[in-house]
């Protein structure tokens, strides 16, 4: 009812005789509350200024640290067909050992004997090569005497010729001394017929200048013919010195013709002799295909091709087979937003699908079953995916990872970056805000700058 009375009720009743007005007035529930608020409020302050450590999540799977510790493909080099296995899914193989043997399936190797056939062509042809390098010395020592013996002819000829020379010049001496003596003559038979017909001299001393004179002009007639026959034997002695030579210079082409057909006749034998060398060496290293063996120390994971009497191409593959030695290493994709982020040597916290883990990921001090890594390589281009790839190798500071993993095993990763109030980090992650920049320490600034300069 309406309290419309001047007088309150504690005036007019005793509180203490009713005990329902005696229990609200001893509530305390109401102070609790605010004590509660008051602490929770103070608790979360304090708690907004706690450190929390900024953080990229990515999945990965594991890898190898190196390409040549990764399972690899086992292809076969050359077509063929199945005949024998000598190993099973499981086994362990040490390099060398024998997997598989095939055999051929191509037409032109099928001979046995083709090694043994091969090896006689070859022997052949490098007899026939031996037999042109004979044949070019045997011409050589042809020419060298043709040269030898042109030199001695032309120089007999060029002595001709100078004989020749001298004879001319002799005969045109006799020749003048002739035509002075026929002068004379001529003279004294006109001053003997001038005697004459003076009456001075008699006929008979006419006569006898006159037979004088006709001697003198037969002389004269026979030294021009002698001089005339030895400027025709110089002519011949040229003609035949010319002729010489061009004898001489037609042997030693002719020589010389022989001497560079047996030297290209060689070269094609040469040639000939070493395609069959490498024909033969590729039939040796064909026949050693034959046995496909192991290319390292592992362990047969899975073959592709199996049973016996399947054929095979070249490049297809047969089996796979994982290296028994190999250090592991995580790989994940980062968004491009998040690369500029990360550093050579990053911290990187790692959870591996199937080991329990309890993760705190603004504190990874405090997380439990998680492994340590760092950035081990970031990939300069970007992958299919739209992301770029990060390398992380186990971090030698932490304890080792597990002895059980396998390559291809899944992981959940953490990047750590930056310690910040966690006040700060809501702030970010309600504004969309991306991690502060990541500046790396001093030791992994120097560990980059020492790979640098190696």
């Amino acid at each position: 009812m309406l309290n419309i009375s001047s007088k309150q009720a504690a005036e007019v009743y005793e509180e203490n005789k009713y005990n329902a007005i005696v229990r609200v007035n001893n509530l305390t529930s109401s102070k609790v509350l605010l004590k509660l608020f008051y602490g929770f409020f103070g608790f979360t302050l304090v708690f907004m200024f706690l450190p929390w450590t900024q953080n990229i999540r990515a999945d990965g799977e594991i890898t190898t640290l190196y390409p040549n510790e990764r399972p690899q493909t086992l292809p076969s080099v050359i077509a063929g067909r199945i005949e024998k296995w000598f190993v099973r899914e499981g086994d362990f193989v040490e390099k060398g050992d024998t997997i598989l043997f095939i055999s051929e399936i191509k037409d032109d190797y099928f001979d046995p004997n083709l090694l043994s056939r091969t090896q006689d062509q070859l022997s052949a042809k490098e007899s026939t090569v031996q037999s042109y390098m004979e044949k070019v010395k045997a011409l050589d020592n042809q020419i060298e005497a043709l040269v030898e013996t042109g030199e001695l002819k032309q120089q007999q000829a060029i002595n001709k010729l100078l004989q020749a020379k001298l004879k001319v010049q002799s005969d045109s001496i006799k020749f003048e001394a002739a035509k002075t003596n026929y002068s004379i003559a001529q003279k004294q038979y006109k001053r003997q017929e001038q005697l004459y017909d003076d009456g001075l001299k008699s006929l008979t001393d006419l006569e006898k200048r006159e037979l004088t004179l006709q001697k003198t002009q037969a002389n004269l007639i026979e030294a021009e013919n002698d001089l005339l026959s030895s400027k025709n034997e110089m002519i011949n002695a040229k003609v035949e010195l010319t002729s010489l030579r061009a004898s001489f210079r037609d042997k030693v082409a002719k020589a010389e013709s022989d001497k560079y057909t047996a030297l290209s006749s060689m070269y094609d034998s040469e040639a000939l002799v070493t395609k069959l060398q490498n024909q033969y060496m590729n039939y040796s290293i064909r026949n050693s295909m034959y046995y496909i063996t192991a290319p390292q120390d592992g362990y047969i994971t899975e073959t592709i091709s199996g049973g016996i009497g399947e054929t095979i191409k070249e490049g297809d593959p047969i089996l796979t087979i994982m290296p028994a030695d190999y250090n592991l290493a995580t790989t994940l994709y980062v968004r491009p937003i998040d690369l500029p982020l990360i550093e050579i040597g990053q911290e990187v916290r790692i959870q591996f699908d199937g080991w329990p883990a309890i993760i705190f990921s603004g504190w990874p001090n405090t997380s439990y079953g998680t492994y340590g890594g760092k950035v081990f390589a970031i990939d300069k281009f970007i992958s299919p995916n739209g992301k770029f790839r990060i390398l992380v190798a186990p971090d030698p500071n932490d304890h080792d990872w597990p002895d059980a993993l396998r390559v291809g095993g899944g992981t959940n990763n953490m990047l750590l970056l930056k310690d910040v109030p966690i006040w700060y980090e809501l702030w970010r992650q309600i504004n969309g805000f991306p991690p502060d920049f990541y500046e790396a320490s001093k030791d992994v600034a120097k560990t980059k700058e020492s790979k640098g300069k190696k």
